[in-house]
């Protein structure tokens, strides 16, 4: 999903590439020929999840059964991602986010310039780790997702530009303790998830090197989101891999821990933190292009860090702090 400011989202989620807000959308023309998921795609919009909308905004311009006309102006709703034009807005609409979250206000600036990709762990036909807490299943992928969600939503207002590229068509930010696990996700770009591990993990990967090109020279950092799976009795923090060798990868893995860390000693006093560095020739590490962590946000199999998962406050926090991890990173690739 990318979040580039596109609509009135672009989330993260392709989270698309334009400038849009409740009332400043982006004006285009229909080109011979086209139909509206021609004209979507080519902006980099989601048919999927935008062709109801478009259809809202244009009625009056569309010839029958819903046709574009040559030459005529239509509005474009959002995507998935936020791309800058040079000016704040005040607001922003993505669908992406679910109903109570898709208006999005741009406070300020401190992100303009800089470009994420966040993909969310596993999706489609492997939900990754499964846990179970109180009778009901626990799925990584979901709840992965969901802290992705929160994270672009925060980055977008700041006025980054954000991909989400492993994106659900309804499951927007959702605020309860146990998220339903379901198989509908898909890859920025409608593309369906494959059941090979390596595939999926080449096509996420190739899609973020495609979009890394666009943006060659700007500040670009790609966070992926995992929850562990260990044994019951293994409580663990979250923790951080980069790629071996990368100094950059090692710079932003050091900013969001000690980011973590000192925020659970402000919020929990003597708790402590025990999160980890690390370093792994992950598949993504080694082969996407813009600089990358991977983080593990707990185990799901651990009554402890379940709490992490299904506390939405929980959830939010970490979205927030990681946010906070990574304008600190932003700002440090500026000195």
């Amino acid at each position: 999903m990318i979040i580039k400011r596109l609509f009135v989202v672009v989330f993260l989620m392709q989270f698309l590439a334009l400038d849009i807000v409740a009332q400043d959308y982006k004006k285009v023309q229909a080109r011979k020929g086209e139909g509206i998921y021609t004209l979507l795609r080519r902006y980099d919009l989601s048919p999927s999840e935008y062709l109801d909308a478009f259809i809202d905004l244009n009625k009056s311009k569309l010839g029958k059964n819903n046709e574009l006309l040559k030459g005529e102006t239509y509005l474009l709703p959002g995507s998935g991602g936020v791309a800058s034009s040079g000016k704040t807005k005040e607001t922003g609409v993505f669908p992406i986010f679910g109903k109570e979250y898709q208006e999005v206000e741009f406070t300020d600036n401190q992100l303009q310039g800089a470009v994420f990709y966040i993909i969310s762990g596993h999706g489609g036909p492997d939900p990754g780790a499964i846990g179970k807490k109180a009778g009901h299943q626990m799925c990584e992928d979901e709840y992965a997702y969901d802290i992705g969600l929160r994270l672009a939503r925060n980055l977008l207002e700041h006025n980054a530009t954000v991909y989400m590229i492993t994106r659900d068509p309804n499951d927007g930010i959702r605020d309860g303790m146990y998220l339903k696990c379901d198989k509908d996700e898909y890859v920025w770009g409608d593309h369906k998830i494959p059941i090979n591990q390596v595939r999926r993990l080449k096509q996420r990967t190739t899609e973020v090197n495609k979009l890394y090109e666009k943006y060659k020279g700007q500040y670009q950092r790609l966070i992926e989101l995992h929850v562990d799976s260990r044994y019951q009795k293994q409580k663990v923090d979250i923790f951080f891999y980069h790629y071996p060798g990368s100094k950059k990868g090692k710079a932003l893995c050091n900013t969001l821990y000690s980011t973590i860390k000192t925020k659970y000693n402000e919020v929990q006093p003597g708790r402590g933190y025990n999160g980890t560095i690390g370093t792994r020739k992950l598949y993504t590490l080694r082969h996407a292009n813009p600089v990358s962590t991977y983080i593990e946000l707990g185990n799901i199999n651990h009554q402890r860090d379940q709490q992490r998962l299904v506390v939405v406050d929980n959830r939010q926090a970490i979205a927030n702090w990681l946010t906070l991890g990574l304008m600190k990173d932003y700002k440090n690739s500026k000195r």
